[in-house]
């Protein structure tokens, strides 16, 4: 009943007027994303392997009870960027330090996980049982669950000292924003590596802000609406700003999901998605002609990969905005990013809410610069917004699928090669009906080669088409499980080999066996060495690659986010007040010729109305050219520039990162080639 498919719902799930909400009508997201995972969907997150969600099985088995410190150094050592989950590779690399049997640490890492990556309470439970094989006991669920009723988890014995981290030398981006950690006035000093520095600044905030408002310009001032280009090499200077989910407070009906949002310089602040909300409320208000995403939506019982979406959208987000070369200077913002208390600050200071347009001036030489042509070219965008935004939301879609299946397809087989072969322990450990068939044989054996050959998610995205039509179901339909193995399993399954041929059955020393056994050991080590290279490699294409793919798609919905906001927030009341000018002149005129007792007073009447109407129209026509200036800057200097500068960045980083993958796994190849070259015949 609560996990029933809910009502399609617009892109912008908030539905508070002004709280960060989209002014998109259509929902672009709404069949986004890896099988639907996607914050923007408003259908329940369906689970990505037919096996039994792991709060169900584990939450149970753990339940209450305390679990040794070890447990948590070990899963802190394979989960350093506390994302909650680790790879089934890691979890070998932690058994591995318990000096058990290689076919038992087998058994155990098929006992708690059938997937790719494990959770921390699967990974607890693996810790348990490797507890209970050190001691001679049986190692099953049932014994973990009868210890963890009675408050007496096992703790293991490992040498956490001897873990080798990853060989891989992928790594994720590491933040490189820099914040002062005294709040000041949003005036910071300029310097020549400052990519948006184009001009002279000279600004002071309004009282009213207590130094935290929107830039104050004195008459004469220059403006920063607008500036002259974009230092050389600006793209190398990005900042940027990380966001990790650090759990849930609060009860029942009123947990919340609190984050963490981390700078180079200055302490972390946690923050709620309502003060996310708050931040965009005050940009929406200020900067309505400025260009910058919608926070990610809101859903009611959101599930795990709901909530690693909408992180991942509001680390782009933040992102986005502390690289504008306006916004990035707002005092609120800078206030979000370093204050520690935001609720507290809020309750002591005044905001103002007024739009830039009141408190900056264009100059002439600014006004001059608008082209004449530029609703031409504004209708020219609108027309190739939305085929943009189908586009890439597209290639958003194929690229996430293919990251995930290579993170899933690490070995697969045919299955009538594989099914006669599957033993026992590595059968589902759910009844038959939790089993699902999935009808991806095309796709997943083409991920099978894309994952072993290293092939790069450019060529296989050439490939849409055959994926389209696996994704339809239109092709047989397997077993998933019957197909999937991984790397790590199957370095865990040659060990164990290893381990029941040693000694030779003959009962002498023979060559034949040990030189066989050797050339083994080096086929399972190189094995491992593929699995890590496969694993960081997905990991970085999904913390890199994909988060610019999904930046770009976010960069034309909020061009169009754009167009609608000056739609509705651009009119004015002009020719209405030059009409009720004209009228009260003709009053006037009419009370002055008849000159009858007391004209004089109802004359000062109409001129104070006249001269009030006529100052409104000079700041509302002071502001149109302001709204035009505005268009004009984001669409040449931040639109022009981001979507083709960054993209080239991306483009070039991939390909790098492809090649150094491919030369890493032709190297490890290579290398087994040459250790296994000796092995014996006779």
């Amino acid at each position: 009943m609560f996990n029933s498919p809910r009502p399609a719902q617009r892109y912008g799930g908030n539905t508070s007027a002004g709280l960060g909400r989209s002014f998109v009508d259509e929902d672009p997201l709404a069949s986004s994303a890896y099988d639907g995972l996607d914050p923007w969907s408003a259908a329940p997150s369906p689970s990505s392997t037919p096996a039994p969600p792991a709060y169900s099985v584990f939450s149970s088995v753990i339940a209450d009870a305390t679990v040794p410190s070890v447990y948590t150094r070990a899963f802190a050592a394979v989960d350093p960027g506390n994302i909650g989950e680790t790879s089934v590779n890691s979890l070998s690399r932690v058994l591995a330090t318990a000096s058990l049997p290689a076919s038992t640490i087998d058994k155990i890492v098929n006992i708690v996980s059938s997937k790719p990556r494990v959770s921390k309470l699967e990974f607890f439970v693996a810790l348990a049982l490797v507890a209970l094989a050190q001691s001679g006991k049986e190692v099953s669920i049932e014994q973990v669950a009868a210890l963890s009723s009675q408050n007496e988890l096992p703790e293991p014995t490992l040498d956490l000292n001897s873990l080798q981290p990853s060989a891989s030398t992928f790594s994720a981006p590491v933040p490189s924003y820099t914040q002062d950690t005294v709040i000041r006035s949003p005036a910071p000093h300029y310097t020549p590596d400052d990519p948006w520095d184009t001009t002279t600044r000279y600004i002071s905030a309004p009282s009213n802000m207590s130094g935290f408002g929107n830039s104050g310009f004195g008459p004469g001032a220059p403006s920063t609406v607008t500036g002259t280009g974009l230092s050389k090499d600006w793209w190398k200077n990005q900042k940027s700003v990380s966001v990790t989910i650090q759990g849930q407070q609060g009860f029942i009906l009123n947990r919340y999901t609190v984050y963490q949002v981390s700078t180079e310089r200055g302490s972390s602040v946690i923050r709620r998605y309502s003060e996310f909300v708050f931040l965009w409320d005050c940009l929406y208000r200020r900067y309505p002609f400025r260009l910058f995403p919608a926070l990610p939506p809101k859903r009611i019982g959101p599930d795990e990969y709901f909530l690693e979406q909408r992180r991942k959208g509001l680390a782009r987000c933040l992102n986005y905005v502390i690289n504008h070369p306006v916004i990035k200077d707002d005092g609120v913002l800078s206030v979000f990013l370093s204050e520690t208390s935001l609720e507290e600050w809020r309750k002591h200071t005044s905001i103002s809410l007024d739009e830039e347009s009141a408190s900056k001036r264009i100059d002439r030489a600014e006004e001059m610069s608008i082209p004449s042509d530029l609703e031409d070219k504004i209708t020219t965008i609108r027309r190739r917004v939305s085929p943009l935004i189908e586009q890439w939301q597209r290639i958003c879609i194929l690229a996430e699928r293919i990251i995930k299946r290579r993170e899933a397809a690490a070995v697969r087989m045919s299955s009538q090669f594989r099914r006669p072969l599957i033993p026992a322990h590595l059968l589902p450990l759910f009844s038959p009906s939790h089993q699902r068939s999935f009808s991806d044989s095309a796709s997943i054996t083409s991920s099978a080669a894309f994952s072993a050959s290293g092939m790069s998610a450019t060529s296989t995205l050439s490939q849409s088409t055959t994926l389209n039509h696996s994704m339809t179901g239109s092709l047989p339909r397997v077993d998933f499980l019957g197909l999937q193995g991984d790397l790590s399993r199957l370095t865990n399954t040659l060990r164990a080999v290893i381990e029941v041929g040693d000694p030779c059955w003959r009962g002498d020393e023979c060559e034949l066996s040990s030189g066989v056994r050797t050339g083994l050991e080096q086929v399972a080590s190189h094995f491992g060495r593929h699995s890590e290279l496969s694993e960081s490699r997905t990991r970085v294409l999904l913390d890199t690659t994909l988060e610019a793919v999904k930046s770009q798609r976010d960069l034309y919905i909020a061009v169009r986010d754009l167009f609608i906001r000056h739609d509705r927030l651009s009119l004015d009341q002009v020719e209405r007040l030059k009409k009720r000018v004209e009228t009260t002149s003709l009053k006037l005129d009419g009370i002055k010729a008849a000159q009858k007792d007391g004209w004089q007073d109802e004359a000062d009447k109409f001129v104070a109305a006249i001269e009030k109407d006529q100052a409104t129209i000079a700041a509302q026509l002071s502001r149109r050219v302001f709204i035009r200036a505005c268009l004009w800057h984001e669409l040449r200097v931040i639109l022009h520039n981001r979507e083709n500068t960054l993209l080239t960045v991306m483009t070039q980083s991939f390909a790098h990162e492809e090649q150094e993958y491919a030369e890493a796994m032709l190297n490890n190849w290579s290398s087994l080639t040459e250790a296994v070259e000796g092995m014996p015949f006779e």
